[in-house]
């Protein structure tokens, strides 16, 4: 029979037990590995006899290239002279760093002597050295600023002995109007030859001397003005109601006082004549002699053909009765579009005229006035009269 004596044998611990195991069973499995594959083995040389003939090879190879033994060693200051080499600053050493993120870089000083990227001319050289030349700078374009109208005398055609009455002497010299001149007249504010005249109608020659407040008065130089007057502005020499008026577009066009000739409606555009010709500016505008004028009137739906007839027959108004001398259609494509002529000079006649048939005017041009057209004059714009122009008027020869 056997005891079992366990407890009388010294005991080890797990762990150390274990390790014993496993190295003595990896031992015995390399063992028989390298017995298994002894020829493999014995002919693979070790890891350290390898790596000492792969170096002793490795510095023999670089000892036969002639790059390693032409490359100079490392210069510390070769930034610097190759700083210098290119035109660098010499006095600041290393070449300016490169921006960081963020921050505006810097443009370089380009500098005109030394050799490099500097010495192609594109410092301050003179454009005939060489390399690429300075660009001359461009001329600045100057404005031309628009030469005013030169102003046109035109002759005149009046006799020096004639009689005109003294009112109408100094309305034609642009000192009032002259209902104002009778009031002045009679105030005992004017003189003709050193004598005071308060008689109402008494006639003077040009050839007379006339004071007005002890100023000489002299008849002023004749202006004769067209233009093709825009919407909105009032056919008057000054407004009560503060509203624009024709005389701000041609203030530019005379010293003289000039006044409309006949009157638009602030909506109505076109032909409109400025003068201070009051003898021309009466003919003009006097009934009796009946200057012919065409108007294009836009309406607000077509117009029928019996109301052409009945226009051109002539319709009762509340001031009289009214015809046209010719009415047609401006184009056959739209019948809303309607040319008038007519002589009459009645306030608002064209509009009255529509509306008593039922349309209301859309629009409203004076294209023609006594024989003067608003071609080549754009809108809001005026010219001085031709002296052919101007003869014409005087002689009466337009209708």
């Amino acid at each position: 029979m056997t005891t079992n004596n366990d407890e009388s044998r010294p005991r080890r611990s797990y762990h150390s037990a274990n390790n014993e195991r496993h190295a003595s069973s990896n031992r015995n499995y390399g063992n028989e590995r390298r017995t298994q594959h002894d020829g493999y083995y014995s002919d693979r040389p070790s890891y350290n006899q390898d790596r000492q003939s792969y170096n002793s090879e490795r510095s023999s190879y670089n000892q036969d290239r002639s790059y390693h033994q032409e490359r100079p060693s490392y210069n510390p200051n070769y930034r610097d002279s190759r700083q210098e080499s290119y035109g660098g600053n010499s006095e600041g050493g290393m070449r300016k760093r490169r921006p960081r993120v963020g921050e505006r870089p810097q443009s370089p000083q380009r500098v005109t002597g030394g050799g490099g990227y500097n010495n192609r001319g594109w410092g301050n050289q003179p454009s005939t050295g060489p390399g690429r030349p300075n660009k001359p700078a461009k001329p600045v374009k100057k404005l031309k600023k628009k030469k005013p109208f030169k102003q046109i005398k035109y002759k005149e055609n009046a006799d020096p002995n004639a009689p005109i009455r003294l009112n109408k002497y100094l309305a034609n010299a642009g000192v009032c109007s002259r209902r104002e001149a009778d009031e002045f007249i009679q105030a005992g504010v004017v003189k003709v030859n050193g004598e005071v005249v308060t008689e109402l109608g008494t006639k003077i020659t040009r050839a007379d001397q006339v004071m007005f407040h002890n100023q000489p008065v002299q008849l002023e130089s004749k202006v004769y003005v067209l233009l093709n007057k825009p919407k909105g502005f009032v056919t008057t020499t000054d407004d009560p109601e503060n509203r624009k008026t024709v005389m701000e577009l041609v203030k530019s066009a005379a010293s003289e006082r000039i006044y409309p000739v006949g009157r638009l409606d602030r909506a109505t555009t076109g032909v409109l004549l400025l003068t201070n010709d009051g003898d021309l500016a009466s003919k003009l505008t006097h009934p009796k002699y009946e200057k012919r004028k065409i108007y294009q009137v836009w309406l607000d739906k077509p117009v029928a053909m019996e109301h052409m007839q009945m226009i051109a027959d002539g319709i009762e108004l509340e001031d009289g009765e009214i015809h046209a001398d010719a009415i047609s259609y401006v184009t056959e494509e739209d019948l809303t579009q309607v040319g008038i002529e007519i002589h009459s000079g009645r306030n608002r006649i064209i509009r009255r005229i529509f509306e008593k048939l039922g349309y209301r005017v859309m629009k409203l041009d004076r294209v023609y006035f006594a024989g003067l057209t608003k071609k080549k004059l754009s809108r809001g714009k005026w010219r001085y009269l031709t002296e052919q122009e101007v003869n014409m008027l005087r002689m009466g020869a337009f209708d």
